[in-house]
């Protein structure tokens, strides 16, 4: 917890509450499904939430905004940014239904009000979304096929509407394939641990 403090030090108690609850509820989960690796578990706070939310260094989400967190796993980046903009609408979505399921008790359990967990494909959405957050679920050009009609264009955030896709590498040739207008932010720009070195938040512009 004193890493997510460190960097965000205006969390409220409830913030503080819902962040600290994660640890146990992951551990406790992830001894019956497999959503975490297990040697990451004892550093969920930086692998797994810090990380998530690289994606609020980047853009301060407005009130109202619809996010849709394609191929979320165990609920990452969307219960952590979930937690942070608490009057911003969350759609978690997988393929795989006992992640969906480790999804909706972890946020029930902290109370989260503006999550809703669903187990489909992108593709399959009948709703558009102001943005789409995700973190390495495949290639960048697959992930926009998959997920660009669902964008509402332009929007009220300081950024347009768009992908904010969370990735680590040299992504040059990936994003030469992409026609979109794009930024690539360095996570280490915003956190100092190691961890971080090669990881990065690409915005994509719908």
């Amino acid at each position: 917890m004193e890493t997510i403090e460190k960097y965000f030090p205006n969390l409220t108690d409830e913030q503080k509450r819902q962040f600290g609850m994660l640890k146990e509820l992951y551990t406790e989960w992830n001894e019956k499904i497999n959503v975490i690796s297990r040697k990451d578990i004892d550093n969920i706070y930086t692998k797994h939430i810090l990380h998530s939310l690289a994606i609020a260094k980047v853009i301060s989400f407005k009130d109202g905004t619809k996010i849709l967190d394609v191929g979320t796993g165990g609920g990452f980046p969307g219960i952590p940014l979930a937690i942070l903009f608490s009057k911003v609408n969350f759609t978690l979505v997988d393929s795989i239904g006992k992640k969906i399921t480790v999804v909706q008790n972890v946020a029930n359990s902290i109370g989260l009000k503006n999550v809703k967990a669903m187990q489909t494909r992108a593709e399959q959405l009948p709703e558009n979304y102001d943005f789409v957050v995700s973190r390495a679920v495949t290639d960048i050009k697959t992930f926009c096929s998959w997920v660009w009609k669902r964008i509402t264009p332009k929007g009220k955030n300081a950024l347009p509407n768009g992908i904010l896709y969370l990735k680590g590498g040299d992504l040059t040739e990936e994003l030469s394939t992409i026609p979109y207008p794009r930024v690539v932010y360095d996570i280490p720009e915003f956190f100092d641990d190691e961890f971080f070195e090669t990881k990065k938040v690409v915005y994509l512009q719908r």
